[in-house]
């Protein structure tokens, strides 16, 4: 026994002499591996919307030498064009908003034991409302609510639901199953585990379904017009209608560039949304 706390207190001495050793040749320790966080370059603060801004600025050149007759005057004057991009980002904004509402929630019951047998059955359904054809859809609500921004923004939200949902649940089943039986082991309820664990864990897949949407959203508020729901397809279907390339260009212009800045806010978003942990452990 003498020769045992001998032995641990000469270690011990030793460890403690290449401490002070260390610290003297001016060497400290290896520092533990810290989080990364999320850092956006100027290139992917300032490219884009540059972009956009030169595509913008040249056509808002192009319009000035551009003849326009009375009818292309008259569909772009009186506040036409700033009204129709008012609509179609209302538009956009709130059926996302009904999205999320939807999706979001009906994808974490259904990971959940009690409902997992229903989701084959609503994943088939929310396939289904975005195999059918835009337009056809839209007829057929029209038909059934009226002409309206009832019937667009239903048919809107029927459409984008599909990429929330099944990214929703994807996250939530991709979770290692260790983690949450850990989790469980220190006590910690069902809901502390989906709003602590589950959830953080999945934001990342469920932000990828969110910005899917948003960028179906704006295509697909173009075909409000037909419903009665206004929105920059006016300007599309009154340029096509009437042959008046100048009133086509401008909505469809306008119609991507709203597309690619949604895409672009949709992925800082997306970054700066992102748990740090996850960054860390990449």
């Amino acid at each position: 026994m003498t020769s045992t706390t001998v032995d641990t207190d000469t270690d011990e001495e030793d460890t403690d002499a290449d401490t002070e050793a260390g610290t003297e040749t001016g060497r400290t320790p290896t520092p533990a591996a810290k989080p990364r966080t999320a850092r956006l370059g100027w290139q992917q603060l300032t490219l884009l919307p540059g972009l956009l801004l030169a595509v913008l600025l040249a056509t808002w050149l192009w319009f000035r030498q551009a003849e326009l007759d009375a009818i292309s005057e008259n569909a772009l004057s009186n506040g036409q064009v700033p009204k129709a991009l008012r609509q179609h980002v209302e538009l956009t904004a709130i059926s996302t908003f009904f999205v999320l509402v939807i999706a979001i929630p009906l994808g974490i019951l259904l990971t959940r034991r009690a409902f997992r047998r229903a989701t084959p059955v609503v994943m088939a359904v929310a396939n289904a409302g975005q195999a059918t054809p835009a337009i056809g859809l839209l007829a057929l609500l029209v038909i059934w609510l009226g002409i309206g921004r009832k019937a667009a923004l239903i048919g809107i939200v029927a459409y984008a639901v599909l990429p929330v949902l099944s990214n929703t649940v994807a996250g939530l089943k991709a979770n290692d199953p260790t983690l949450l039986e850990a989790a469980r082991g220190i006590g910690m309820s069902s809901p502390g585990l989906l709003a602590r664990v589950e959830l953080p864990l999945a934001v990342p897949l469920i932000l990828a379904g969110v910005r899917t949407a948003l960028v179906l959203n704006v295509g697909t508020a173009t075909l409000a017009t037909f419903g009665g729901g206004g929105g920059l397809g006016v300007l599309i279907t009154t340029g096509i209608t009437n042959q008046r390339m100048p009133v086509l260009v401008l909505g469809s212009i306008l119609t991507v560039v709203l597309a690619l800045l949604v895409d672009w806010l949709a992925s800082l978003a997306e970054l700066l949304l992102r748990p740090r942990g996850l960054e860390a452990g990449e």
